[in-house]
């Protein structure tokens, strides 16, 4: 905080004592910063685009996967272009209610999807159950991704 306000002050300084200098840097120094926010929020913009096309559904399904990974998941790219890399965590909601009742603890399991999904494809796996809060079972909520985020191929 300190080497910022005194580099600011600095600025200001050269900025009023050599205007005919510091004014065409200043402007020059602006214009980049501008063009590089603007490159960012444009790939930002971007992998949420690509992003939301992805459709990720959850449901519990002890009779189609292993006691220890009872969640199933599907996954398709609506995407043009091919994920490499997709992680979310999982909430668990009563119906009708916006609480989400899985634990956020350290030993929470990470989500992760596969290596390299191409534009169209689809993917199916089985994952372990998040942590529920005490007195809820798997089988009376419901399951949702959220806070995705991902790389998709150029």
């Amino acid at each position: 905080m300190l080497i910022g306000a005194l580099l600011f002050l600095t600025w200001l300084v050269l900025l009023l004592r050599y205007p005919d200098k510091a004014l065409p840097v200043s402007l020059a120094a602006v214009l980049g910063v501008a063009l590089i926010a603007t490159a960012v929020f444009w790939q930002e913009h971007d992998t949420e685009w690509h992003l939301a096309r992805l459709e990720l559904r959850l449901h519990h399904a002890p009779a189609d996967c292993p006691a220890d990974r009872p969640l199933a998941a599907q996954l398709h790219n609506g995407s043009d272009r091919p994920l490499l890399e997709l992680r979310w965590r999982v909430a668990a909601y009563a119906p009708g209610d916006s609480v989400d009742l899985a634990e956020d603890r350290y030993d929470r399991p990470h989500y992760v999807a596969p290596g390299a999904l191409p534009p169209g494809g689809d993917w199916h796996a089985c994952l372990p159950l998040p942590p529920l809060r005490h007195g809820y079972r798997a089988q009376t909520v419901e399951f949702r991704a959220e806070g995705l985020d991902g790389r998709f191929a150029e």
